[in-house]
């Protein structure tokens, strides 16, 4: 595979359109894949206010609004035919993936490693979705919120996945300007099976009345060091993704990972939080 590749990303969501934009700043063009016209301009949009964000903050070079001419939207994935390289970034649900995943296995041609954005469901159950002959470009590479400035990339290879594909996907993070960790394929991978354990015992603690979610997001960046609290990170990536997550862990794992009931119901009342709606710290 050349230093330059064709890459694809499949959603133009939070996730999506920041890795697409890590791969059209490491120079590599860049189809952004999403259901509509409207969402595919909006990322769009979204990425420019990044870009000029970041060159006023000097996280990024008048030279960095070049990246987005490397991106090009789509809303047909048989644009992705002669794609390298395709990360999937769609919505944390399984039978989501599995149609995408179906589609990207008839439009990517041989060789085409497919790599996949979960932060929670193995990486082999998901490569079932795709053909036996394919399973071993098959891989998961978890990055984290903000894309665009967080370095780590989870990089899990799955039960098929093949070896020289590890090598060959954690090499290209690392030329992203990310810092690639290997993790082994099990559901919630390391990250998150840390992280969502910290988010339950902190609505816990709101639950019983020791702290409020302000106070204990203070405690954990001065006491912890942690640059934003629970209840920050869980309006930033809202709480709806958060308990499907546990959800999903909960299954896997049992009653360490069972959803507080205060997140639950705050889920069905739409205090989700994400750009623009009430949260923890909104609501």
């Amino acid at each position: 595979m050349s230093d330059t590749m064709q890459c694809g990303v499949v959603g133009a969501g939070l996730m999506g359109r920041e890795i697409a934009l890590v791969f059209a700043l490491a120079g590599h063009r860049v189809r952004l894949h999403d259901r509509t016209t409207e969402a595919l301009a909006a990322a769009l949009d979204r990425l420019q206010a990044i870009i000029d964000k970041g060159i006023a903050r000097n996280l990024f070079a008048e030279a960095d609004r070049a990246a987005l001419d490397r991106i090009t939207p789509t809303t047909d994935l048989a644009d992705f035919g002669d794609c390298d390289f395709v990360t999937e970034a769609v919505f944390e649900r399984e039978d989501v993936k599995a149609e995408v995943f179906a589609a990207l296995d008839r439009h990517c041609k041989p060789g085409c490693v497919i790599a996949t954005n979960t932060s929670t469901i193995p990486i082999t159950v998901l490569a079932s979705y795709v053909s036996e002959a394919r399973r071993a470009q098959f891989i998961g590479t978890h990055y984290f919120s903000p894309v665009s400035r967080m370095k780590l990339v989870e990089v899990i290879p799955g039960h098929f996945t093949a070896p020289e594909v590890l090598k060959q996907t954690l090499e290209i993070c690392a030329a992203l300007g990310k810092k690639p960790v290997p993790i082994k394929d099990v559901t919630g991978f390391a990250v998150n099976r840390l992280l969502h354990v910290l988010m339950i015992e902190a609505v816990r603690l709101v639950e019983e009345g020791v702290a409020t979610p302000e106070d204990i997001d203070t405690a954990c960046k001065l006491g912890l060091g942690h640059p934003m609290g629970p209840f920050e990170l869980m309006d930033a990536t809202t709480s709806s993704l958060c308990l499907q997550a546990q959800e999903i862990m909960h299954d896997a794992y049992g009653e360490r990972f069972r959803p507080r009931p205060l997140l639950k119901a705050r889920v069905r009342a739409g205090l989700v939080g994400g750009r623009g709606r009430p949260g923890w710290r909104q609501a």
